[in-house]
């Protein structure tokens, strides 16, 4: 049993008042009242903003602060322990998010049971803000600051010892796991998506699954830090109040690879066909631009190849969180337009080619 909250129902105003505390920043104050609503799309964790009042002055103790739980959903919740997600988000905000560059929450509590399934995450609130909506789409102005904000978690992590940490190795069960139950997966997407992929996208997604071991066993160019899961809906935009254009959220898939692992999933999976096509190459130059001026030299050149093998990391994505996360009908869209934008892209540029290739020179 943690000993901490696991679901928005069971924190109460000592918990929270001891959080601030440590922080520093409760003063004399004490907590008169305090509500809380759930907020957020994701289907892994469960968020929920709270909304205080105190008696007494505060040191600077917030008004309202985001909390982040497992999921309710026990589908949802044993795909996480099983991959080390929650773990991983937490030991993100512990170990790495001060290495960077990005703007991400900053966190009053990280706290992780040793069973990998209960777990607390308490944020600063950065409403008001604009949620990023995969389903919506982004302007060419927010796509870019999504790309600076990957260059910014890039560069500084860029063959980082922190890279070597135990919690970010995928053990040698979750990786067999993984590879075990893409097949399935697969059959799953194909089945449930038949009639609302193109039969030529479709292909895609198939002749990955024909070449699992290409996928899993790829060599990768260079190291860093990746959020695994860069897309809209991990992106809130003109945070607290406009103030602030961009910050990163949901860090479960963190994992080490190329960064252009990140930049191949947004474009491609991430803000669509209709946006990429027209400013794909000034997206490249604009990350190439910031990992060299952080200190990470790169050219379109340096980049090209990774970042189409890249793209394959939407579909994916798309095809093993469909099968095992909890259905709803949003995350069906959400799946169905995740695999169409990879997939385009990975058409376009002869992804699968670009990954067989790699691996004869490996």
């Amino acid at each position: 049993m943690a000993d901490f909250p696991t679901r928005p129902d069971e924190v109460d105003a000592a918990w929270l008042e001891a959080q601030f505390a440590r922080g520093g920043l409760l003063g004399d104050a004490r907590i008169r009242h305090m509500e809380w609503t759930s907020i957020g799309t994701g289907q892994v964790g469960d968020t929920a903003r709270f909304t205080l009042t105190y008696d007494g002055k505060t040191s600077g103790a917030p008004a309202s602060v985001a909390a982040k739980f497992p999921s309710s959903d026990p589908t949802s919740r044993q795909t996480a322990a099983a991959f080390s997600l929650y773990s991983r988000e937490v030991m993100f905000y512990r170990e790495v998010a001060s290495l960077t560059g990005m703007r991400v929450p900053k966190v009053h509590a990280a706290e992780l049971d040793a069973n990998g399934c209960d777990f607390v995450l308490l944020f600063e609130d950065l409403g008001p803000c604009a949620a990023g909506n995969q389903l919506a789409g982004c302007t060419l102005a927010e796509a870019e600051q999504a790309i600076r904000q990957a260059a910014a978690l890039h560069a500084p992590t860029r063959d980082h010892p922190v890279l070597d940490a135990k919690w970010l190795q995928l053990d040698t069960q979750a990786s067999s796991s993984l590879r075990a139950l893409y097949p399935q997966a697969q059959a799953i997407f194909r089945e449930r998506y038949a009639e609302a992929l193109e039969p030529e996208l479709m292909g895609v997604c198939e002749a990955l699954n024909d070449n699992l071991d290409l996928w899993f066993d790829r060599r990768q160019s260079s190291r860093c830090f990746l959020h695994g899961d860069f897309r809209l809906d991990n992106m809130l935009f003109g945070i607290r109040g406009g103030s602030e254009p961009i910050a990163l959220v949901d860090w479960q898939t963190s994992a080490v690879g190329c960064g252009l692992t990140d930049i191949g999933y947004f474009l491609g999976c991430g803000i669509g066909s209709e946006l990429r096509r027209p400013n794909e190459a000034p997206l490249l130059d604009l990350y190439c631009a910031e990992m060299t001026r952080l200190g990470a030299p790169l050219t379109r050149e340096d980049v090209w190849d990774d970042y189409r093998i890249g793209a394959l990391h939407g579909v994916s994505t798309a095809v093993f969180s469909a099968a095992f996360v909890v259905r709803t009908e949003r995350g069906d869209a959400n799946f169905l337009s995740m695999a169409r934008g990879a997939c385009e892209l990975a058409l376009e540029h002869d992804s699968l080619g670009a990954l067989r290739r790699r691996m004869e020179h490996v």
